[in-house]
């Protein structure tokens, strides 16, 4: 069975220029009658176009919806999936955007309407920090490569994780962290920068529902074979992908040492907005309790190890405990921690109820 173009436009609501455009850009591909050349379209014809019409309203450009179609008709659902996963992350990450501009206009009005006037030295930091939030997101995963390590993570970490010497028993500081949690069967949680799912799981086993987010299409794919009723998503800390007030409770295990100085406060901004009220969050990682601690153990550093000087990346990178809680604080949540190791802090902190 085959139809012609002005039946195909007329059937899909959409114009017969708009047929002819994407048959020009090669995704599509009638049979035309020998005779008067007309166009003809199949079965798998009218598939395809419904398919380009439905990927293009959600952003993908048309170079991204030509190799989304080649994944679809090769069987590769994994690769499509990847795409649709990255449109969901750009578009949230739009939103968070929009969000922050009307949060700034909002502002300003506020401003205007108290104080008669708006004032330059009043509007320009409010534009400035709406800016700069959009820069911070912009610069999100230049150092996030984890695709190259899925396939033996779980090996790497199961012997322990090291913080400059100091080996950390992996799946004894999961249990600890998961009890601490004490997710009640039906409540819905949030485990960022999962990996293959380690902490997901554990809570997962406990009775929550459990959603996990990853920058890594590789991990995320183990991850969902290793624990099928895991939610998975791509996104990061900071462009989470759910909507305010989502998950009585956000864990993160091992990641957060990889953010930036500027990008940390972006991300507890992040983790507290999709947490509901009254919801519980878990940051574990390793991390300096102040500057004074750093210097400290730095010196020690020196002389067992003989560094000198050098300061490991990695280590130098380390979030203070100190500025932590503050930022928790003033954010309005009660916090607490524990010293779990000599660089290991397991930070807990309440979302206040309103």
């Amino acid at each position: 069975m085959s139809i012609r173009i002005k039946e195909l436009a007329e059937r899909l609501h959409i114009s017969t220029r708009t047929i002819r455009f994407y048959e020009e850009k090669g995704l599509l591909k009638p049979d035309k009658d020998s005779g008067n050349q007309y166009r003809r379209f199949s079965d798998n014809e009218l598939w395809r176009l419904q398919t380009i019409i439905s990927l293009r309203e959600i952003g993908l450009s048309l170079r991204e919806i030509k190799q989304a179609l080649a994944h679809i008709e090769e069987g590769n659902d994994g690769e499509l999936r990847h795409y649709l996963e990255l449109q969901r992350t750009a578009t949230f990450t739009q939103w968070l955007e929009l969000k922050q501009l009307m949060e700034t206009t909002d502002r300003m009005i506020e401003l205007l309407d108290k104080q008669g006037t708006l004032a330059p030295e009043d509007a320009y930091p409010l534009a400035e920090s709406s800016k700069r939030l959009r820069i911070i997101r912009s610069r999100k995963e230049s150092a996030w490569n984890f695709d190259p390590r899925a396939s033996y993570y779980d090996e790497l970490v199961r012997s322990g994780v090291t913080a400059s010497g100091a080996e950390v028993p992996y799946d004894e500081a999961l249990e600890h962290i998961a009890g601490r949690l004490d997710p009640q069967p039906g409540e819905v949680g949030l485990d960022i920068g999962t990996g293959t799912g380690n902490l997901a799981g554990k809570l997962l086993a406990r009775g929550a529902v459990m959603s996990a987010i990853d920058s890594s299409k590789e991990m995320l794919k183990l991850c969902r074979n290793k624990f099928p009723g895991l939610e998975t998503r791509h996104g990061n800390f900071l462009a989470i992908p759910y909507l305010d007030a989502h998950f009585d409770f956000v864990a993160t295990s091992f990641a957060y040492h990889y953010l930036t100085e500027e990008q940390r406060p972006v991300a507890v901004s992040e983790m507290l907005r999709v947490l509901k009220q009254g919801g519980r969050l878990c940051i574990s990682d390793f991390m300096f309790d102040d500057a004074a601690h750093k210097r400290q153990f730095l010196a020690g550093q020196q002389r067992d190890n003989g560094l000198g000087r050098v300061l490991p990346e990695e280590l130098d990178n380390y979030a203070y405990l100190s500025e932590l809680r503050q930022e928790l604080e003033e954010a309005g949540c009660s916090v607490s921690h524990e010293t779990y190791s000599p660089l290991l802090r397991v930070v807990y902190a309440r979302k206040q109820r309103v």
